[in-house]
Formats: structure tokens, C-alpha cells, sequence
């Protein structure tokens, strides 16, 4: 299991210190929102913006493993609207910031963003489509994985599965998209039990992430659900790639909670993942 850290979740630091601290807990990497970098233009971000962030995590032993959340910022991005204006600007940020994960040495990037992706019209899921084809060539160019995540149907009606996910990702056809699992999207979603929807598809090679969180949006052992079960399934399929941890209500605070997902998740691959929990 190779730990990284959303970085929004120690936003309120300055970044040489959220590595240092992400560092300290355990965390193997950071997992960067763009909008926490800069909040108007982070595709834009300077030169010598970009090799700050890539020096202050060398110095703290930290990988800057992906980026998430991407169309936060700039304000108004979509990749369903047909206004032609819009959608130049939203293709224009998702190739920039496909650059800036290449240039920061990061892997992959993950496509959440529900607001940005609304169905609101017809054509709507195939502009969707066209775009994700389009950010799949210029991830293939760069050297990184684009993921598109499934949400739960109350955050979108596109992608609203990993079934679903995973068939656009299918027609599209590109081996530089991906798809992943988000546990709290899936635990609000999913018919089945997280474990065994990774069950299912894992073995199709198509989950490039994973995000670890509980349904009720705090961290992995702040709520209902068990990770016992998830992450003895992801070890018995091999998964190799990152596990992101991702709460979106921080308790106590930001480097309380970062700090407690790390030691329960430690604690639970220690104890046999089967039997945690």
C-alpha cells in the first residue's frame, strides 16, 4: 500500500510544510489540487512556481504523485457545454494542467469535478467524451495517466458508476485513460459492497487510483465502513499504483485527521487486511 495525501487537506500550510508533515505521518506522496496551488490559473503556474513545489517535496522525501480536483479553478470550466468559447478555455486548462502533472514528476490525474461535468442538454455526454479522448492523447504525450472518476449519483449523472466508467473509458479506447475508485463515491453509489466491485474490476486493468475515504466523507476509520475487506482486495489482485486518502470533513482539523487515516490504515495492513477494519 503506497500512502499519498490530498493536499487540500493541509491547505492552510504552506507547501514546503505540508511536505514535511506528510512526510512525518508516513505518506509516501502528495496528491495535488490545482486550485490549492494557485486559485485563478494553476495551469498557468510559473516556472518558478512549478520548481518550488518540486524542490520543497525532494527536500521532504515526499513523491508529488497526481493531480485532483481539476477544474475547480479557473471559475466556469465545463467539458459538457457546447459554447464554444467555454469549451476552448476548459480543453485549454485540462492540456495545461496535464503538462503541469508531467512537469512535476507525477503520474496521473484524476477527472472528478462534478460540477464542471452537468448534463444539461442534448449532446451533452458526448462533448464529455470528445473531451476526455482529447485529454487522453495529451496525457499519452506527456507520459501520464488521465483517470476519469465515478461519482455517486447524488454529485452527477455522468459517470455516476465504475460500470459506467469504465465502458466510456472502454469506447474511447486509449491506453492513457484510465478510471479509479473514490470509496465514499462508491459507498453512496454502489449496489454492492466496495470490496466487491473492486472484485469485479480489477482484473480489468482499467482502475489506475484509488481514493480512501469513508461514506461519510471523513477519513478511512471515522465512520461505517470497513477498509479491512478493500485493501486485502486490492493485495490479493497486486495493485501496484497509489492509494489516495482523501476526507473531505476533517476531524479534528486537517493534520489531525491526515494524521489518524495514516495510522488507522497502517494499523489495519498490520493487523492482516482481511481481518481489519
Amino acid at each position: 500500500m503506497r500512502l499519498t495525501l490530498c493536499n487540500e487537506v493541509l491547505r492552510d500550510l504552506p507547501f514546503p510544510q505540508q511536505c514535511e508533515l506528510a512526510a512525518a505521518l508516513g505518506y509516501a506522496g502528495l496528491e495535488l489540487a490545482p486550485f490549492t496551488l494557485d486559485p485563478e490559473a494553476p495551469h498557468l503556474l510559473p516556472a518558478a512556481a512549478r520548481r518550488a513545489l518540486r524542490q520543497a517535496a525532494a527536500g521532504a522525501g515526499v513523491a508529488l504523485t497526481g493531480l485532483h480536483w481539476l477544474l475547480v479553478a479557473p471559475a466556469g470550466l465545463s467539458i459538457t457545454s457546447a459554447e464554444p468559447a467555454r469549451r476552448a478555455q476548459t480543453l485549454a486548462v485540462m492540456r495545461g494542467l496535464v503538462e503541469l502533472a508531467a512537469e512535476l514528476g507525477c503520474a496521473y490525474l484524476v477527472h472528478g469535478s462534478p460540477a464542471q461535468r452537468r448534463l444539461e442538454a442534448p449532446g451533452d455526454a458526448a462533448r464529455a467524451e470528445a473531451a476526455l479522448a482529447e485529454a487522453a492523447e495529451w496525457a499519452a504525450a506527456a507520459g501520464v495517466t488521465y483517470c476519469l472518476e465515478p461519482l455517486s449519483p447524488r454529485e452527477t449523472q455522468w459517470a455516476a458508476s465504475l460500470a459506467e466508467a469504465v465502458a466510456i473509458v472502454a469506447r474511447i479506447g486509449h491506453p492513457a485513460l484510465r478510471t479509479m475508485l473514490d470509496v465514499a463515491a462508491a459507498g453512496q453509489g454502489e449496489a454492492e459492497p466496495v470490496a466487491t466491485v473492486l472484485e469485479r474490476f480489477l482484473p480489468t486493468g482499467q482502475l489506475a487510483h484509488i481514493h480512501l475515504n469513508d461514506r461519510n466523507r471523513r477519513a478511512p476509520g471515522q465512520g461505517e465502513d470497513r477498509f479491512g475487506p478493500i485493501l486485502a482486495t486490492l493485495q490479493r489482485h497486486g495493485y501496484a499504483g497509489w492509494c489516495g486518502v482523501e476526507p473531505f470533513d476533517y476531524l479534528p482539523d486537517g493534520p489531525g485527521c491526515a494524521a489518524f487515516a495514516a495510522g488507522y490504515l497502517r494499523g489495519v495492513q498490520q493487523q492482516g487486511a482481511g481481518e481489519g477494519g
